[in-house]
């Protein structure tokens, strides 16, 4: 595993994506890379880019990288695509739209399956993220799934989110308030083309104004068409410039801390669950309970405290 980190702290590209593998499988050697690239971290901006399907997402960030490139910034992308129902594996959609940057060594690409997550991303999605901040990539853009109301997982990971919608969308946009209307940083129209992108842009600020941001920060809404690359030097100026806004006091790094905050408890109940699970099958308690309560001696809470007193 040294090895394999060495190689990919050297720029390899195949070593980084196999440390991406090794987590995104569950493999314990995962565990000891992260460990051993933590001290790394924290240096990359992480991009959200969420949206309903078909709103550009994939071709949106695909031109975002080529400016970037341009800029001199390396760019990392996690596109996360719907999981094949044959192979529980990607379906690599989104990576095929972003080819035209496959052979740039300044541009990391890496498809990953929800695998049944419902929020929008990958389970090892925050992971990835730090193996590719560790290992030197500047701006890491994460592409959710087409996502709808609920999906709003991203901004546990992102510190930028970006919003994608497309003109025509007034009542999708009254459908999504409650839910990734509220976490948007920044909101693209794109296929500006189309339609009429300066009603739904209206609609948008309209909808900010009634519900603004909890920081204080007034969202902008850029137009574009990123087929063409119009807007998206816009676009990237809106997410630098709230960058600066989080820097400025100080609550990036209060944002960050937070989600360290989470990271912890989530890696605590995972495993408090697997080792409740183990000790559950490995003393053949947790059939004998489950008889119980299904025939009606007992509910489930009195057979989960027994479990615990076990535990």
């Amino acid at each position: 595993m040294h090895a394999l980190v060495s190689e990919a702290l050297a720029g390899s590209a195949q070593a980084v994506a196999r440390l991406i593998s090794l987590v995104e499988a569950g493999d314990p050697d995962g565990a000891v890379v992260l460990r051993e690239l933590h001290p790394r971290t924290g240096r990359a901006y992480v991009i959200g880019v969420t949206g309903p399907p078909g709103a550009g997402k994939s071709t949106l960030v695909d031109a975002s990288t080529g400016v970037l490139r341009k800029q001199g910034r390396t760019v990392a992308v996690v596109a996360v695509d719907p999981t094949s129902p044959f192979t529980g594996g990607a379906l690599l959609g989104d990576r095929i739209r972003m080819q035209d940057h496959a052979t740039d060594p300044g541009v990391f690409i890496r498809s990953m399956a929800t695998r049944g997550s419902l929020g929008g991303l990958a389970p090892a999605t925050a992971d990835a993220v730090r193996i590719l901040d560790a290992t030197g990539y500047e701006c890491i853009f994460i592409e959710t799934v087409g996502t709808g109301q609920a999906e709003v997982d991203v901004v546990s990971v992102a510190d930028t989110v970006a919003i994608v919608l497309v003109p025509g969308m007034g009542d999708t946009v009254q459908t999504m308030k409650a839910g990734i209307m509220e976490i948007g940083e920044v909101f693209v129209v794109n296929k500006a083309d189309q339609g009429d992108p300066d009603r739904t842009a209206a609609e948008i600020r309209m909808m900010l104004q009634l519900n603004p941001h909890p920081t204080g920060w007034t969202v902008p809404v850029v137009k574009t068409v990123a087929t063409s690359g119009q807007g998206i030097e816009e676009a990237l100026a809106a997410i630098d410039a709230h960058h600066r806004y989080l820097s400025a006091d100080g609550s990036l790094e209060r944002r960050r801390k937070a989600r360290r905050r989470e990271e912890i408890l989530r890696i605590v109940e995972a495993r408090t669950r697997m080792r409740a699970r183990e000790l559950a099958h490995r003393s053949g308690r947790l059939e004998q309970l489950a008889d119980r309560v299904h025939a009606g001696e007992i509910d489930p809470y009195a057979a989960a405290e027994e479990l615990l007193k076990q535990a």
